[in-house]
């Protein structure tokens, strides 16, 4: 097996662009001014401030100050230097900073060397009131239909992110044909529909989608309409944006900004914004935090509330939505800096990494109190994460991690196997970083992708677990490509096929990628989708509405 001697975490697939809301506060003059040494022309500052903004900011912030990333302001970098700043940008770092030689020009990574040397623009706030002039309705919900209209199996449906051109491409899981290319925000990070509570009809749980793009725009998606005609409404929330969620009973949408650093509650049947709660405040070490960027939001499924995660505050907040007006919030001290998480099988506990504190964090949505604090390997990431039966340990959960090649499984079942719970149980070395992990209930193995990794080999490649053995038993390279990657893993509904990724990391408007498909018992290919723009996630409608992990 191929092991990683420069683990690596490659920002390319969380993508923020505030180009245009920065523009507003900043000039020519104003460039001078913040930068007497070192120097950017007005348009080489331009520049290298939408690649900053593109790949770095997720992991650095917006003002630079550090998250899963180290500080980068000024007076930090100075002391590095042009010369040492570039071979950092170029070749990355034994701490968890990717290379970009193969993402950025030569010429880019100098200027950019230099860019992170001068004071770092400040963008504008984002009123409700703007947001409001920025809410659009494309199909009235008086017209929407009251059936599904092209006569598919619509709960089978995958609902691809197309990174780089803005789009989530809707594919038949049956016929494996792409049904549309609906236009949506900037490089979507994650889509979320309402949840199937009893408060829903069965026949509609799952037909309204909600995506959060990095731009900010909320977009709502009906699964029910014709192609030209699903993407029925949306609103700006942010400049930079990441998570969105819906509420159990399908009343209201909430979107959560990286910049500016708040939530934003709207009208789900409607998108009309109704709502902002900053995000700002004290963190758990006690300081004052203006950049405080809010990550994962998930809907609570036996409660009528969200989990908001305060990324740089390290707090999770309950939020009970019964009452808007009148809004209650929880508070959970817990870890910097929070990420990405699931449920465990119950419902009642969420588990986030708290990926630079090298922590996997559970809460209990029932108490409202923090659970535990588990501590794993470098930098996880368990995205939407794993949850599997282990013949030892019982019932566990799953993540991969940004800074070293293993997948690490703990005990999440405090109540039938009470001496595992919240434990680690067993780890398993994998060829390299990664960014998620997936299984499903009726499937022996569990599926790791390695896309940190800096070695094509390894980083085109995704590994495949056996439950029982723990052993990896099967590597499969996805694609030899130069500037090719493997990412993402998703079940079909019936949990029979893996669907997974093959995308360009260097920025495309061409239909490059392609998701190939493996037959989840014998590994072996089945299928293949083409003419996809960068795929990425992907997400399941019955496997995401029904909590399947």
């Amino acid at each position: 097996m191929i092991r990683s001697s420069r683990p690596s975490v490659r920002t390319g697939i969380s993508v923020s662009t505030l180009s245009l809301a920065i523009s507003l506060t900043i000039g020519g003059a104003g460039i001078a001014a913040q930068a007497a040494t070192p120097t950017l022309s007005e348009a080489d500052f331009e520049a290298s401030k939408t690649i900053y903004f593109q790949r770095c900011a997720g992991c650095h912030g917006t003002l630079r100050k550090g998250a899963t990333g180290k500080s980068l302001e000024p007076k930090e970098t100075q002391k590095l230097g042009q010369e040492r700043l570039e071979k950092i940008i170029k070749f990355g770092t034994e701490g968890g900073m990717n290379n970009f030689d193969d993402i950025m020009t030569a010429d880019e990574i100098k200027k950019m060397a230099t860019y992170i040397q001068m004071e770092p623009p400040i963008p504008p706030e984002m009123s409700l009131a703007l947001m409001k002039e920025r809410h659009k309705v494309f199909v009235d919900p008086k017209d929407y239909p009251s059936k599904p209209l092209h006569g598919r199996n619509w709960k089978n449906f995958f609902l691809v992110i197309e990174r780089d051109v803005g789009k989530v491409a809707i594919i038949d899981g049956d016929k494996k044909e792409v049904v549309a290319h609906v236009p949506t925000g900037y490089a979507v990070h994650v889509l979320k529909a309402a949840e199937h509570h009893k408060s829903l009809h069965a026949k509609d749980a799952g037909r309204f989608w909600y995506t959060q793009g990095r731009d900010g725009k909320l977009t709502k998606i009906d699964l029910w309409q014709t192609p030209d005609k699903m993407k029925v409404a949306e609103v700006q929330i942010a400049y930079d944006a990441r998570d969105v969620a819906v509420s159990g009973d399908g009343k209201y949408v909430v979107g959560g900004g990286y910049w500016p650093p708040h939530f934003v509650i709207a009208d789900a049947h409607t998108m009309e914004p109704l709502k902002v709660v900053s995000a700002r405040g004290v963190n758990v070490d006690g300081n004052y935090v203006n950049e405080s960027r809010v990550a994962a939001i998930y809907d609570t499924p036996n409660h009528p509330s969200w989990l908001v995660s305060m990324k740089e505050l390290g707090q999770m907040w309950q939020v009970d939505y019964s009452d808007i007006d009148n809004l209650k919030i929880t508070k959970m001290d817990t870890a910097k800096f929070l990420h990405d998480g699931f449920y465990d099988p119950t419902g009642r506990y969420f588990q986030i990494a708290a990926n630079a504190s090298n922590k996997m964090v559970v809460v209990d949505t029932e108490t409202q109190k923090l659970t535990k604090l588990i501590d794993v390997d470098k930098l996880p990431h368990p995205g939407p994460g794993a949850n599997w039966i282990d013949p030892k340990c019982g019932p566990v959960g799953g993540t991969v991690h940004l800074g070293v090649g293993k997948v690490t499984a703990w005990g999440n079942d405090p109540k039938g196997h009470p001496d595992q719970a919240w434990k680690v149980c067993y780890e398993t070395e994998t060829d390299g970083p990664g960014v998620f992990i997936r299984t499903h209930p009726k499937s022996d193995y569990v599926w790791a992708d390695q896309t940190k990794h800096p070695e094509p080999e390894v980083q085109q490649s995704v590994q495949v677990i056996d439950k029982k053995t723990r052993e990896i038993i099967k590597t499969i390279r996805l694609t030899d490509k130069p500037g090719y990657a493997a990412v993402h893993m998703e079940f079909n509904a019936d949990g029979t096929e893996v669907w997974t990724s093959v995308w360009n990391r260097k920025d495309s408007k061409e239909p490059n990628g392609e998701i190939i498909i493996f037959d989840a018992k014998t590994l072996e290919e089945k299928a293949r989708v083409k003419g996809l723009f960068a795929p990425t996630g992907k997400f399941n409608v019955h496997n995401r509405i029904n909590h399947v992990t």
